[in-house]
């Protein structure tokens, strides 16, 4: 009897692991989902925490250009936390900023002051870029 009660027992937990395992991958996935939609939907995007000085910076590179980013906020929504984590699986980075052009991934903060600096994020958005103003 109670051979047959630790089978029912480790059963039942193989059960309730592949059940929230199922849940947790189907979780990332929509994450991963809004992610890329994010980024495909829109010219410039940057996945931020508004109170990050290096995601404030970045944001400052797109007003020095006159662009306007569609930029999500992380620490404002509920799952943040997953699209970060979504974030961190897609580009092999969890830090933020990380900033997207035209579906192309640019990097974080440092990667986004230095092609402004080089004039290469100018390029890619098709402007002129102001390589003389301090940021």
């Amino acid at each position: 009897m109670t051979m047959l009660r630790s089978i029912s027992m480790v059963m039942l937990f193989v059960t309730l692991v592949t059940a929230i395992s199922m849940v947790s991958s189907s979780a990332s996935s929509s994450e991963a989902e809004f992610v890329q939609k994010t980024i495909s939907s829109h010219k410039i995007v940057i996945f931020s925490k508004s109170y990050c000085p290096y995601c404030r910076k970045a944001k400052s590179v797109f007003r020095e250009l006159d662009q306007v980013p569609y930029v999500v906020e992380l620490d404002e929504r509920e799952d943040g936390g997953s699209i970060q984590s979504a974030l961190g699986e897609i580009v092999g980075r969890r830090t933020v900023p990380q900033v997207f052009i035209n579906g192309k991934h640019i990097g974080g903060s440092d990667d986004t002051l230095d092609a402004y600096e080089s004039g290469e994020l100018a390029k890619l958005l098709g402007v002129s870029g102001n390589k003389n103003a301090e940021l």
